[in-house]
């Protein structure tokens, strides 16, 4: 697949390689960064909102845990579109629009008075946030020479790090506040503004990447010859400050009629069904996709996209639920100690008392109550507990492969997992929640650092979108469960969640070593 009719991809890589690595790979990795940044930023926003909005549109506890699952939702729908749409139309287009997408209908949400159109909006923002998540890291994989490509890639987990403790931090800074205006049923206060300052990051970084090319090997991969060399001459060029004309490689074709009869018969590109204007066009597409999607079920690909699947689904499932409980769990330690100081407790004698003692909390008038401090102090240690591997891994990636990395982080969130059953107190369990944080969030990464070399081009990002399909149907019935579970048998989840991530470790040890391998 892919590129074999260039002899296994050598002259692209060949091509990248000329192209010299310098200023042009560093300002990409600067935006590809702040949109892997902005995606953690917009999966949080949601947990420190909650509590500040449920006044404003009358929540009840089944319109919370909604709230909560919609983004969810929508991520779930929107991986696999967007993976179809980044392979018929570039990475670079599908990048701005699901970024436009999840901006503007964020925006829009951060203004509405009424919850239904609220959900709504938050749904279509979990559907754009899917797309970017999704395409991010085979875009920025796609522009590097083998030598740099998974320490480049490695360094995304950074800024997903930066953006786990600037969340709280802006939460921190501006929902506290006292302001408010209210003009007839227009109502707009502090977490208002919250919103509305998280959604603009993504309008932003769309404008920034219409300054950047699209991905040399998508166009390659397409056929696109001199569209291709163009892009490796602009890179060559803000690389070393040379000429186009000085760059060496002056053809990326090494034989056409090889190349016209072998890669026809190797590959199909979405990319042939360019616009879809009549229900012929329409079935065109469908019959592309679902040639595409057997292709990935199908040897050579099906071992790969099966354990892919798999992980993607026992990781996301367990990381997405227990982040987005964590803060709840602080609460309830919280409320517990400050009932009975001095008193250790594990979560699931926490969980039961605070619901014996506590259960007025849940209907009790809370207008105008804001996250409790110690939410965004203990969110904010689990942020900066994230820093020492996120600096680790590029720092290493090269010397013991992302494999070993995806290994050890699902083993370790596993055990971390565990041990929350014996934890008796709020720091203890602080500092699971930060090994935890720390090691899972890695692993997604290193997970979709994997996936670029795994799969070819014309097939990568979708992969990765269905490998994100299993992991966001998995979150959505891990939170379901965990909801249902957390008051009444929380051992259950305990088991549930460690036993996800040790079976996806040992999944993981069947995944082949891709390190220094060529972009097909």
């Amino acid at each position: 697949m892919g590129l074999d009719f260039l002899d296994n991809g050598s002259i692209f890589e060949h091509a990248i390689t000329c192209a010299e690595f310098g200023k042009f790979h560093y300002f990409l990795l600067a935006l590809c960064g702040l949109i892997y940044l902005n995606c953690a930023i917009s999966v949080s926003v949601v947990s420190f909102v909650l509590p500040s909005a449920q006044c404003d549109f009358s929540l009840s506890s089944t319109d919370k845990g909604l709230l909560n699952a919609i983004p969810l939702l929508g991520m779930l729908l929107g991986a696999y579109f967007w993976g179809c749409l980044a392979d018929m139309h570039g990475r670079k287009k599908t990048l701005i629009a699901a970024l436009l997408m999840d901006g503007i209908f964020s925006l829009v949400s951060s203004v509405l008075t009424f919850f239904w159109p609220f959900l709504f909006c938050r749904f279509f923002s979990g559907f754009g946030l899917s797309g970017y998540l999704g395409i991010c890291f085979p875009y920025l994989g796609e522009f590097q020479p083998k030598i740099y490509r998974e320490k480049v890639l490695s360094w995304l987990e950074m800024f997903w790090t930066v953006g786990i403790i600037l969340v709280p931090l802006i939460a921190w800074a501006i929902i506290p506040m006292t302001a408010n205006y209210d003009i007839g049923i227009f109502r707009y206060s502090s977490w208002n503004i919250f919103l509305t300052l998280c959604s603009l990051p993504s309008i932003i970084l769309a404008l920034w990447l219409t300054r950047f090319p699209e991905s040399p090997k998508f166009l390659l991969e397409c056929g696109e010859f001199d569209e291709a060399l163009d892009c490796l001459k602009r890179i060559y060029t803000e690389n070393t400050g040379e000429p186009g004309d000085a760059y060496p490689v002056r053809s990326l074709i090494e034989n056409e009629v090889r190349c016209s009869v072998i890669s026809i018969q190797s590959k199909r590109s979405l990319r042939s069904v360019k616009t879809v204007k009549t229900s012929k066009d329409l079935k065109n597409l469908l019959k592309e996709v679902w040639y595409q999607t057997k292709e990935m079920f199908k040897p050579p690909h099906l071992k790969n996209t099966v354990l892919t699947c798999l992980i993607q689904f026992g990781l996301t499932s367990s990381y997405y639920t227990l982040m987005m409980w964590f803060p709840e769990l602080f609460n309830r330690f919280e409320t517990f100690e400050t009932h009975q100081p001095g008193m250790d407790a594990s979560v699931c004698q926490v969980s039961s008392v605070y619901i014996e003692q506590d259960g007025a909390l849940n209907t009790a008038d809370l207008c105008g109550s804001a996250v409790g401090g110690t939410v965004y102090t203990h969110t904010l240690w689990i942020g900066v507990a994230c820093i020492p591997m996120s600096l680790l891994m590029p720092l290493c990636v090269h010397r013991v492969g992302a494999k070993f990395f995806l290994v050890m982080c699902l083993f370790v969130s596993g055990v971390a997992s565990a041990a929350l059953y014996f934890v008796k107190n709020s720091l203890q369990n602080l500092v699971l929640s930060c090994v935890f944080e720390a090691f899972s969030s890695l692993g997604i990464s290193v997970l979709l650092c994997i996936m670029v070399d795994l799969f070819p081009t014309n097939m990568r990002v979708m992969a990765a979108a269905a490998s994100a399909t299993f992991g966001r149907l998995g979150s959505l019935i891990a939170n379901i469960i965990f909801g249902l579970l957390i008051d009444s048998h929380c051992i259950l989840l305990i088991i549930i969640f460690s036993s996800l991530l040790i079976v996806s470790g040992l999944l993981s040890l069947a995944l082949p070593n891709g390190d220094g391998k060529d972009l097909d």
